[in-house]
């Protein structure tokens, strides 16, 4: 069974409401603020999905609607297991969801083949929502929708022995980014300009960890990915250029994160906000002893020298998600042991960035 953590799991609607979304056997849960701001929330509710893998990605495209994406898998009389990549889709907060759909898998019939993809990545553009996994010849495959939300055909993105299809972000200017990790690389496609084909771009040489990436917007037209290392975990960041010309199809180095240390796991969930009048990144982990932690650091200060965690609340599982709320104070969610969730919020009262008690929802 496939498993994987994403961070992307707290999003703020066009009515200004927070909605928080978690896998859960055979299905997953919803939490709704019931008012923007809060603090009070409706849910968990339940939406069934017989055969869903307990993984979802999702995104969010610029008019609100959410996109949520997952792995079925249905046994059958005869033994095989049937795999599809299947999706769904939120207009608006609190909601019904529209019925879960199939794209299929390349694989056709070619069961045991489907049944060796990977976890989905779930990314929207101007023009429509993409998903791409690893395949099963150890590539990258997927589809995209075009302007009338019709999937195109499947596409091959190439590479080899890819062990993940990490993380896909998109740039300000509405351009696709996306990653997929090797043993030694990690492997780059970008859309050259919005709605446009995915190019593979000129690999990163680094051994990254699997189930470790995450993509946030930066500066201009470029995105900015981060990942842990594969020798001793440190977080490390990589600010991708804007196209511009062959040249820039070559990334900088990734950048080690040394002053974060090494006790996180799992990816980061990273939110761009001002604090005190700079412009900072936040950022937000599971830590070493299982509970959140929180970072935030000038944006300009790419190496985040003068970063360190705060860790609070309690215990977590997969890790924690960061939004602005309609206040514009920043808000942690985590998701506890025993699968209820928890928030904290900015306190407007406070220098920098200081969270409040978490509350059980």
């Amino acid at each position: 069974m496939r498993t994987a953590t994403t961070t992307g799991w707290l999003l703020r609607g066009k009515d200004g409401r927070l909605t928080a979304y978690a896998p859960a056997p055979g299905g997953i849960v919803r939490w709704t603020e019931t008012r923007p701001g809060g603090p009070e929330w409706s849910g968990p509710q339940r939406f069934e999905v017989p055969g869903l893998e307990p993984y979802v990605s999702i995104t969010q495209s610029a008019q609100g609607y959410v996109f949520l994406a997952g792995i079925r898998r249905r046994a059958h009389e005869d033994g095989r297991a049937e795999t599809d990549v299947v999706y769904t889709t939120q207009f608006q907060s609190g909601r019904a969801l529209t019925n879960w759909r199939s794209i299929g898998t390349p694989y056709g019939q070619d069961w045991e083949r489907a049944d060796q993809i990977g976890t989905p990545v779930a990314v929207v553009d101007g023009v429509g929502l993409h998903l791409y996994f690893r395949n099963a010849g150890r590539g990258v495959s997927g589809r995209r929708q075009d302007a009338r939300g019709i999937w195109g055909p499947w596409l091959d993105l190439h590479g080899s022995r890819v062990l993940d299809a990490g993380a896909a972000g998109v740039s300000a200017q509405g351009r696709v980014e996306l990653l997929a990790s090797t043993a030694d690389s990690v492997l780059r496609w970008r859309q050259e300009e919005p709605g446009g084909p995915l190019k593979r771009v000129k690999d990163t040489p680094a051994k990254s960890l699997t189930g470790s990436f995450s993509c946030a917007p930066a500066d201009g037209d470029r995105v900015s990915h981060f990942w842990r290392a594969g020798a001793d975990s440190v977080l490390h960041v990589q600010h991708a250029p804007a196209p511009g010309g062959e040249e820039s199809a070559e990334a900088p180095a990734p950048v080690a994160l040394t002053s974060l240390g090494t006790g996180g796991t799992g990816p980061v969930a990273v939110l761009r906000t001002t604090l005190d009048g700079q412009d900072c990144t936040v950022l937000a982990q599971r830590s070493a002893s299982g509970l959140p932690a929180v970072a935030a650091y000038a944006t300009r200060d790419e190496a985040a020298t003068d970063a360190t965690w705060s860790e609070t609340g309690e215990e977590c599982v997969g890790a924690p998600a960061l939004a602005l709320d309609a206040a514009g104070r920043v808000v942690a969610a985590a998701l506890a042991t025993d699968g209820t969730l928890r928030v904290a919020r900015q306190r407007p009262d406070a220098r920098g960035l200081a969270l409040g008690d978490w509350v059980r929802v």
